[in-house]
C-alpha cells in the first residue's frame, strides 16, 4: 500500500513540474503589425498569416506568406516589435539554435533575414523590452541593468553583429524632494519582475515594489536620465503588480498611451502620458499571465499560450471604459507546446512591449543551462522517489 502511495505521489509530482515547465512559458509564436496596420501572425503551426485589416478580421481565411528564411519558432516565449520608420518587424527568442540572434521580416519586400547580435551581460532568458520609436532602439532591463541595442534602419540584416550596450543600473527605488521622506530601499533587487511600457521616447517601469499604484518610474531616452520621483497617472489606479504591456501606434507621431494588463487580467488600463490620466476597460476574454499583447492604432490585440487571438477595439477620442472583446476568427488557432522550446520561470520572461509582446531563449552557455537543470532536477526527483519505492519494497 505505501509503495502504491508513493508512487502515485512521484507521478503527481512529475506531472506538475511538467505542468510548470509548460505554463511558465509564453507562446512560441507572436503577433504584430504592419504600417498599414494589416495584423501579421507568425509561427502558427509552422505558418505565417496576413489577417489584413481591423475591419476584416470577423470572416474569411488569412493569406499564408509563410517564406523561406523565416525563424522556426520553435523557441516558448517569442516577442516581436514593429518599427514603423522601416516598416519591419524584429524577432527575438524565435529560434533556440540561435538564442540571441534577432531575425527580421521586412513587411514591405515580404522577406526574413536573421541579424548576428553581441549578448554582452545582457540575458534573453530574463528580460522585458521596448523598441523605442523615434531612434529604433530597443532598451531592455535584465539582470537588473538596463540594456540598448541600436537596430539603425534595418530592414534587413547585415554582416556585422549588433552589441547590446551596458547603460545603467537604473535606480528604481523611491526618491522625494521633501528630506523627511524616507527612500524606499530595495527596488533594485533580483526580485521585481520587469514591465516595461512605452510612450512618448520614455520607458515606464510598471510594478516596482513600494511604488503606489497607478504610477510608474520613467527613464527618459533622449537624455539617458531616470526621474527619481515617480510619475501618477490619475485616479483610475492600476495595480503594483506583475503584467503585460503594449503601446498604441499613432499614424504619426510617437505612441502616447499604453495599456497594461496585470496577471490575473482583472482590467486592461490603457494610460495617456499627455495628460497623465488612466482609463479602465474590459479585461482580456483569457485571462492568461503569459499571454502577449500588441497594438495598432486603434485594437488591443491578446495572444494566448492555447493559441487564441483576440481583440479590443479602442478610439483615444471616444473609449472612456468597458469595451467588448472580440475572437479574430479569421486565423487559425495554434498549437504551442512545451515540447518546441524550453520554458523558463524567470521573473517575467522576456515580454515585449511594443508589440507583442513579448519570451524565452538564453545565450547558448545559459539557455543549455536551463534546460540541463530542468532535466537535472527532474532527474533527481525520479531517481530519489524511485529509490525510496526501492527500499519500500524490501
Amino acid at each position: 500500500m505505501l509503495r502504491s502511495l508513493l508512487t502515485t505521489f512521484v507521478l503527481a509530482a512529475l506531472h506538475g513540474a511538467s505542468l510548470v515547465s509548460a505554463q511558465n512559458a509564453g507562446p512560441a509564436g507572436c503577433v504584430s503589425f504592419d504600417i498599414q496596420w494589416n495584423l501579421l501572425a507568425f509561427g502558427f503551426n509552422g505558418k505565417d498569416y496576413n489577417a489584413g485589416t481591423q475591419d476584416t478580421w470577423a470572416s474569411g481565411a488569412a493569406t499564408d506568406i509563410t517564406t523561406t528564411g523565416r525563424p522556426p519558432f520553435d523557441h516558448l516565449n517569442t516577442t516581436c516589435y514593429l518599427s514603423q520608420f522601416t516598416n519591419a518587424i524584429y524577432f527575438i527568442n524565435a529560434d533556440k539554435a540561435n538564442p540571441s540572434a534577432i531575425y527580421i521580416y521586412d513587411a514591405t519586400a515580404k522577406s526574413w533575414s536573421m541579424q548576428q547580435v553581441v549578448q554582452g551581460g545582457f540575458d534573453p532568458s530574463d528580460f522585458d523590452a521596448i523598441l523605442d520609436h523615434d531612434t529604433n532602439v530597443f532598451y531592455s532591463y535584465s539582470g537588473g541593468e538596463m540594456y540598448s541595442l541600436d537596430m539603425a534602419l534595418l530592414k534587413s540584416a547585415n554582416s556585422t553583429a549588433i552589441p547590446w550596450v551596458d547603460v545603467q543600473e537604473p535606480d528604481l527605488s523611491i526618491d522625494s524632494t521633501d528630506p523627511a521622506t524616507v527612500k524606499v530601499p530595495g527596488a533594485n533587487t533580483d526580485g521585481y519582475k520587469p514591465v516595461l511600457a512605452l510612450a512618448q521616447n520614455h520607458v515606464h517601469f510598471i510594478g516596482v515594489p513600494g511604488i503606489p499604484s497607478g504610477s510608474a518610474k520613467i527613464f527618459v531616452i533622449h537624455f539617458s536620465y531616470m526621474q527619481p520621483a515617480p510619475q501618477s497617472y490619475g485616479a483610475n489606479a492600476f495595480p503594483t503588480s506583475h503584467g503585460r504591456a503594449a503601446s498604441f501606434f499613432l499614424d504619426q507621431g510617437v505612441q502616447q498611451e499604453f495599456a497594461f494588463i496585470p496577471d490575473d487580467g482583472s482590467a486592461t488600463y490603457v494610460v495617456s502620458v499627455e495628460t497623465n490620466t488612466t482609463k479602465t476597460l474590459t479585461g482580456p476574454p483569457q485571462q492568461d499571465p503569459w499571454a502577449s499583447y500588441s497594438a495598432s492604432t486603434s485594437a488591443l490585440v491578446q495572444l494566448t499560450t492555447a493559441g487564441e487571438v483576440a481583440f479590443l477595439p479602442y478610439d483615444p477620442k471616444t473609449t472612456v471604459n468597458g469595451g467588448t472583446w472580440t475572437k479574430v476568427s479569421k486565423l487559425p488557432a495554434a498549437a504551442f507546446s512545451s515540447s518546441q522550446g524550453t520554458a523558463t520561470s524567470s521573473g517575467n520572461g522576456p515580454r515585449a512591449t511594443e508589440g507583442s509582446s513579448g519570451n524565452s531563449t538564453n545565450g547558448s552557455n545559459n539557455q543549455t543551462g536551463g534546460a540541463n537543470t530542468l532535466e537535472l532536477g527532474m532527474a533527481l526527483l525520479t531517481g530519489s522517489a524511485l529509490s525510496m519505492i526501492g527500499l519500500f519494497a524490501l
